[in-house]
């Protein structure tokens, strides 16, 4: 398979849905190794009060909008976006910390 086009490379939509399926895929991936920190986090983290820490989600939200507004993007929006991952994460890391303590 060959690299799609830059965005401004783009002439058709055929170039432009090409690069959105290659960069989905660059996310996806980035999404798999984003949740196997969650693993390690709910198999280090001993009490599962800790797994929810709105002081880091916090963080994580200033943080992602701070990069994105630097780059031009709309930091709102991003915040948005991360605001749902993040919970997400949660809701993952939960999971498999109650599942890592009722196995062992």
């Amino acid at each position: 398979m060959t690299a799609a086009k830059s965005p401004d490379a783009c002439e058709t939509m055929l170039d432009v849905r090409a690069g959105v399926d290659e960069v989905d895929r660059e996310l996806v991936a980035l999404l798999v190794r984003r949740f196997g920190y969650m693993d390690a986090a709910a198999r280090i983290k001993t009490d599962r009060s800790a797994v929810r820490d709105e002081v880091r989600k916090a963080q994580v939200l200033d943080n992602v909008a701070r990069e994105g507004a630097a780059a031009g993007l709309d930091p709102d929006r991003l915040r948005a976006i991360w605001n749902e991952l993040v919970e997400q994460s949660i809701a993952y890391e939960d999971v498999r910390w109650g599942r890592l303590r009722a196995d062992g």
